[in-house]
């Protein structure tokens, strides 16, 4: 069954039946709109728009969008303002790195993968280099020694990127340091595939999307979707990997482009709302949430400000997505943004991430949480 959200029917009441103090989130949407404009300390918006939902218990006490949606025609040009398209708060936004969660979710969910077993036992190719040993929950927990990433992306074929997969060796002994890397839950997506015989998004609608009643979330959105998708980047060398023009309605990570759109670490469009439902479900105790949040990022300040040091838990996604969830005020704050809109090279940091969450943080005094 899909979880229980409701909305104030005023812009007071929804945070008043929260426990949230309603300024703080009034305040959390005015520093995010000076975001929109450039700074003396930043020469660009850090984003064209974004769209901020905020909730607790059962309640969303704040779902509101800002800016834009689309603003430029290419790395070095506006639209014509005629042009532009608004943010709305169904806006779709390419979710980047938050895909992972959805992966580790449905680790959890499947019986055939255990986490403590060898990636080997399920996909015996991975062994080579060095890497007999990493189990299922390094790859979750990022301590299995790989690199960041791979060029998949120069590969021909799906085989090619597997074999580049299976050659590559650990850079550090698996299980004594944390490295964050794209290859751990490229690696889990075939494992996950081998040990139930489905793809990667039919597993994810099955246990997670469907479910939840997440119909505004999937891989390779389609084309009647793309009046509301918030566009990314005009992606071009030298600072993208590919030549493919301005991005709107197709996954911005070159690496999940280059495998279909569909990847254990990128690939996944959503809504604010959708996510809400998921953060829900997690903190309700799905998805083997109970178990110690498996393959969630933990009490980070750079991207959850004061919300961390207190057990929270979330991800954050290269395109100016973020998703935070405060256990122990049963809190959540989805933060959806294009910042990568129109280059990458705009990106300025997490500022706005962190104090947004800082924001949600502070409301909680309202019921003598902090």
């Amino acid at each position: 069954m899909a979880p229980r959200l409701s909305k104030g029917t005023s812009p007071d009441s929804g945070p008043g039946r929260a426990g949230l103090r309603a300024d703080e989130l009034s305040a959390l949407v005015a520093d995010l709109t000076t975001y929109l404009s450039p700074a003396p300390a930043r020469p660009h918006p850090w984003c064209a728009g974004a769209v901020v939902l905020a909730g607790r218990g059962h309640t969303v006490a704040l779902h509101q969008a800002v800016g834009w949606a689309v603003r430029y025609a290419s790395y070095d040009s506006e639209l014509p303002r005629d042009r532009w398209v608004p943010m709305r708060p169904d806006t779709v936004f390419d979710l980047a790195s938050l895909t992972k969660l959805f992966t580790a979710a449905v680790t959890a969910s499947v019986d055939a993968v255990g986490p403590d077993e060898p990636v080997v036992s399920y996909v015996p190719e991975f062994g080579a280099a060095g890497k007999r040993g990493i189990t299922v929950r390094q790859l979750l927990d990022h301590t299995s020694g790989l690199r960041p990433e791979l060029p998949f992306y120069d590969c021909p074929d799906a085989a090619a990127r597997a074999r580049l997969l299976w050659s590559e060796a650990p850079v550090a002994e698996p299980g004594t340091v944390r490295i964050y890397s794209d290859l751990n839950l490229i690696a889990l997506q075939h494992v996950l595939e081998r040990a139930t015989g489905e793809a990667l998004d039919a597993l994810v609608r099955e246990h997670i999307t469907d479910p939840l009643g997440m119909y505004d979330t999937r891989f390779n959105p389609p084309a009647s979707w793309l009046p509301r998708i918030a566009a990314t980047e005009d992606q071009r060398r030298p600072w993208g990997r590919l030549d493919r023009g301005l991005l709107r309605g197709v996954v911005h990570d070159e690496n999940a482009y280059a495998m279909g759109g569909v990847a254990g670490h990128a690939g996944l469009f959503s809504t604010a709302w959708d996510l809400a439902l998921f953060c829900r479900a997690l903190l309700d105790g799905a998805y083997g949430a109970r178990n110690g949040f498996l393959g969630f990022e933990r009490d980070q300040p750079w991207f959850m400000g004061e919300l961390a040091g207190r057990g929270a838990v979330g991800h954050s996604g290269f395109t100016g997505t973020s998703l935070v969830l405060d256990p122990a005020t049963d809190s959540f704050l989805v933060l959806l943004a294009n910042s990568v809109h129109p280059c990458r090279t705009w990106r300025d940091g997490s500022a706005i991430r962190a104090g947004a969450a800082t924001r949600l943080a502070r409301a909680q005094s309202l019921s003598g949480d902090l």
